[in-house]
């Protein structure tokens, strides 16, 4: 076991060091704040506080873990050969920063607490975030400097053991609008036929006509292919569905449609199906306990996975409500038009929630990217050249590959072949 000696063992450490002792690394660890039982141990162990004791394996700490709320940080970002890295720690220390502060800086998203303009529909804008300012939006941070760590430890500790984990690939269909032109109702298909009257749109006019005639399958009902596409790869899909009530934002299928409600059941018989919550239920909890229930008994079983409209994860308030609206996990950690890593992570982690300084009982799993943020590509070939450098990078640290698509790029009219991509995606990918 690492033992690590600090002078107070505070809920900040505890969550930090057993995300990269144990989450990450696979490494047994504990903690002390008696001397005499640091000199005693005989096994691999280190120091983290203001000076080290001796000649030990020592990381200077920053006061960022022994604090309470939120301050006003500064941060100027170095480097730890080749990785990017801030909070540093001086000479003295083995490491040239703290790793524990720097990554719970991050996990715990820190800076979203911080004053900021949020953008259009109400998110932490990417531009304000540490990681996209200097450049290390893309790097899996935390999981890179957490194998660094073990690398230094090992010169140090060759006895030093650690429990590998496996690289994971999770492709996500995110279902926030089933059918472009089906199922629509009514008065919704006129007032849709009529808009595309005034804007000029006589192509979707008569796309939509064939739809109605059914002398053509709808744009975004794309699901028993993507079924299909998914047998061929033995990996864990899910989908998540909209479920809600027609909103501004919100403008699925009604719930109270039977060929709508037909699909869900039929799609769970092959894969997992959770919610995507509506926009509205991101800010009203009864509504957002609605919606979980509601889908919940149509596939009869339970909904424990959610993912936000919009990716809108304002935090703390965000996985309060989902935490007590019962769900386990959430799939929206990340930007929706920027491939990278939003907590400087691809390892899942629990919230840690500042305000109270207690970890939650909700899982995130980050996602590296999500299909609108590969629209700017002209080709195939762009596309793999950026996504490569990202998987590399995740399966190097063995963490996991979490993409999210939606079925409306995937059946739209884009400049790429969205359904060709998708399945070179997946081949390229869930190894």
């Amino acid at each position: 076991m690492l033992l690590i000696f600090t002078h107070k063992v505070t809920n900040r450490l505890t969550y930090t060091a057993k995300q990269i002792f144990e989450k990450i690394l696979g490494v047994e660890m504990g903690f002390t704040t008696k001397v005499e039982d640091f000199i005693k141990h005989t096994g691999p162990k280190m120091t983290y506080s203001k000076q080290p004791l001796q000649n030990e394996f020592f990381i200077r700490s920053n006061d960022l873990l022994f604090e309470q709320g939120i301050n006003d940080l500064e941060i100027k970002v170095s480097d730890w050969d080749g990785i990017p890295c801030f909070f540093s720690a001086g000479e003295k220390s083995t490491i040239p920063f703290d790793i524990f502060s720097a990554s719970f800086f991050l996990l715990s998203r820190y800076e979203e607490y911080l004053p900021h303009v949020k953008d259009s529909v109400g998110r932490f804008p990417v531009k304000e975030s540490i990681a996209y300012q200097n450049n290390f939006l893309e790097l899996p941070v935390v999981d890179l400097w957490a194998y660094k760590l073990l690398e230094v430890l090992k010169e140090r500790f060759p006895d030093l053991e650690n429990k590998e984990k496996n690289y994971h690939f999770t492709p996500i269909i995110n279902v926030t609008t089933s059918h472009a032109y089906a199922m629509r109702g009514i008065s919704r298909t006129i007032g849709g036929f009529l808009l595309d009257l005034w804007r000029l749109r006589f192509r979707d006019i008569w796309e939509r006509f064939s739809v109605m005639l059914r002398l053509k399958k709808d744009p975004y009902d794309n699901f028993f292919k993507l079924v299909d596409i998914h047998k061929k790869f033995p990996i864990k899909t899910m989908f998540f569905f909209q479920f809600a009530k027609h909103s501004a934002h919100d403008k699925n299928v009604s719930t109270n449609n039977n060929k709508f409600r037909y699909l869900i059941k039929s799609v769970a018989d092959y894969s997992v199906v959770s919610l995507s919550t509506s926009f509205v239920s991101t800010m009203d909890k009864e509504v957002l306990r609605e919606e979980k229930k509601q889908l919940g008994n149509l596939i009869n079983r339970p909904i424990s996975y959610a993912r936000l409209r919009y990716n809108k994860v304002n935090v703390p308030a965000t996985y309060r409500n989902l935490v007590e609206t019962e769900f386990t996990d959430d799939f929206s950690m990340g930007y929706t038009h920027e491939i990278g890593f939003r907590a400087g992570t691809c390892t899942p982690f629990y919230f840690y929630d500042i305000n109270t300084e207690v970890r939650q009982p909700i899982k995130i799993h980050p996602f590296a990217m999500h299909d609108y943020a590969l629209i700017k590509y002209k080709s195939k070939e762009e596309v793999f050249e950026k996504m490569d450098r990202v998987y590399r990078l995740v399966k190097q640290v063995k963490g996991d590959f979490v993409l999210v698509f939606s079925n409306e790029l995937l059946g739209g009219k884009q400049q790429l072949e969205w359904m060709e991509l998708y399945q070179s995606i997946l081949k390229r990918y869930y190894v």
